[in-house]
């Protein structure tokens, strides 16, 4: 039969009642001579909802219906040696052929009998053939080099063990004028299966992806939803194992009841954040232009009231300042009022000797190729996992987002190049100046909840105590990246910042006096606070 296939909308709601049915009890469901009509699932499902317990039990519900294959949990991987051998030799022909069509690559399958055949239903052979074709046309849209691709080999290989392995023996044991096999995918997903579940919905299969934790894995295929569905559920979970008998009901009318409060009040998009509820998103910065006065304004507040703070997906944008004072006001007191404002509030480092950390000469080379993506770029998790990461006391959700923002500066580095200096070596140099990073300024990091208040680093630059170098600079371009805020003053009003970072990254505010020699004058309210202290504490006065 030759099968026309509507796709049906299901809701979140309702997904397990509707995989249950069979395609026969189903809206739209025709049977004619030369054709099939029915409603097919083809759904994502990220996240969980506010009971756990009861997105488990849904679960295991849904995965005792006739016909429900849970194949994240039951995937054969074996293959006779044969049919290995014979994909090989496929594989290396079409390595020989560069310009081979996907369609006669796919009649070399043929020839080599790697696909099923179905006498009874020739036009089913066609569909599989047809489907295979459009799998492959995919992969080659989203992939330089198509077949000889790094990625394909394995690609091929699996789709061809898991026809044989799973739709041979489904489309043999079902009945396919009453139903089709109906798919569950639970949680993570490689490429080869990402492609093999796209092949399963293209052949008119159910599928349902779920994963309790929020990841979509399978947009990298379906960006817009062309074909299948994408509900997005309010609420994460931390994936468990998928259940292997009914969970006992745990959760009550008022726990997800506070549940559903929790979420209104503190979704992304509201303005009510809890302590450290982004604790695992990426916190990425919006470098904020201001004016001289707009700094110390903006300063005091924390970072979801400032222009431009937004919380989508697993980022939040952090507006931060990112700015150079050159020169001094003509009142010097308001000139240091207004920089103890800033010096005075909590999470903040004062840097007032240059340079303030130590360069690191290390040769990188192969720590940085190593941690390259197949697109070039840094992989957070695979800089996570090498044996140079010293930042293993951060929470893991603080050491993914430096690590995600090594990889965004070395992808595009603000840092000008040296003569000579090419731009891959610039993006060595930033990754190897960010292995290091001084312990005060990890601690900084550590206290960051990305809502609330914004850690400051002053530094106060009059050229007595050194220079400012390159790898300092290089360090406030990562710190920046994350969402810190951070103010140089340079009283003579010389370059410093601007040898090393472009002009455009950072605002540039010019006072009225250029002072040379002007030592740093401490707060001295808060010399007096600690200096009562430490007189009352070892004399005893009040």
């Amino acid at each position: 039969m030759i099968r026309k296939l509507i796709l049906k909308k299901v809701e979140y709601s309702n997904w397990a009642t509707e995989l249950s049915k069979p395609i026969a009890t189903r809206p739209d469901y025709q049977l004619g001579v030369e054709r099939i009509q029915y409603s097919q699932i083809a759904t994502r499902i990220v996240g969980s909802g506010f009971d756990e317990t009861e997105y488990m039990i849904e679960l295991y519900t849904a995965s005792q219906a006739s016909g429900v294959y849970v194949l994240s949990e039951t995937l054969d991987k074996n293959m006779p040696p044969e049919r290995f051998q014979a994909i090989q030799r496929i594989y290396d022909l079409i390595q020989e052929k560069p310009n081979l069509s996907i369609n006669r690559f796919v009649a070399f399958l043929e020839g080599a009998q790697l696909l099923p055949k179905y006498g009874e239903d020739p036009d089913f052979n066609r569909l599989i053939r047809s489907t295979l074709i459009e799998v492959f046309e995919l992969f080659k849209k989203n992939h330089a080099g198509a077949f000889h691709h790094p990625e394909f080999r394995r690609v091929f290989l699996d789709i061809i063990k898991w026809t044989w392995n799973h739709i041979d023996p489904w489309v043999k044991g079902t009945p396919i004028d009453k139903d089709i096999p109906h798919i569950i995918w639970y949680g993570d997903m490689n490429k080869s299966q990402m492609y093999f579940l796209f092949y399963t919905i293209l052949l008119g299969m159910d599928v349902v992806i779920l994963h309790p934790e929020g990841k979509d894995d399978f947009k990298e295929l379906d960006p817009d939803n062309n074909w299948s569905f994408l509900t997005e559920y309010p609420t994460t979970m931390k994936i468990q194992p998928f259940p292997q008998e009914e969970p006992k009901r745990q959760g009550t009318v008022a726990y997800r009841a506070s549940k559903e409060i929790d979420h209104v009040l503190h979704h992304e998009g509201s303005a009510y954040y809890k302590p450290w509820q982004f604790r695992n998103h990426l916190p990425v910065a919006v470098t904020l232009k201001t004016t001289y006065d707009e700094i110390f304004l903006l300063a005091k507040e924390k970072a979801f009231i400032r222009p431009n703070f937004s919380a989508n997906g697993d980022e939040v944008k952090i507006p931060a300042l990112f700015a150079k004072v050159s020169g001094v006001s003509t009142s010097r007191k308001e000139y240091w009022d207004k920089m103890h404002r800033l010096t005075s509030q909590p999470n903040c480092v004062v840097v007032k000797k240059f340079p303030f950390i130590q360069e690191t000469k290390a040769n990188n080379q192969y720590h940085y190729q190593h941690a390259l993506g197949k697109d070039g770029r840094l992989v957070p998790e695979k800089m996570m996992q090498s044996n140079w990461w010293q930042y293993g006391q951060l929470h893991d959700g603080a050491q993914l987002g430096l690590a995600a923002a090594i990889s965004r500066i070395c992808a595009h580095s603000k840092m000008k190049a040296q003569p000579g200096e090419t731009s891959e070596q610039v993006s060595l140099y930033l990754f190897t100046q960010a292995t290091s990073i001084p312990e005060e300024l990890i601690n900084l990091l550590q206290t960051f909840d990305y809502a609330q208040e914004v850690p400051k680093v002053i530094l106060y630059n009059n050229e007595i105590n050194g220079i400012l170098s390159r790898a300092d600079a290089a360090l406030l371009l990562l710190l920046n990246e994350i969402g810190l805020d951070i103010i140089l003053y340079n009283p003579p009003g010389h370059n410093d910042l601007e040898h090393f970072i472009g002009k455009e990254y950072f605002d540039h505010h010019m006072l009225e006096d250029m002072v040379f020699d002007l030592s740093f004058q401490e707060n001295k309210k808060d010399a007096s606070i600690v200096s009562g202290f430490l007189n009352r504490l070892f004399n005893g006065r009040d």
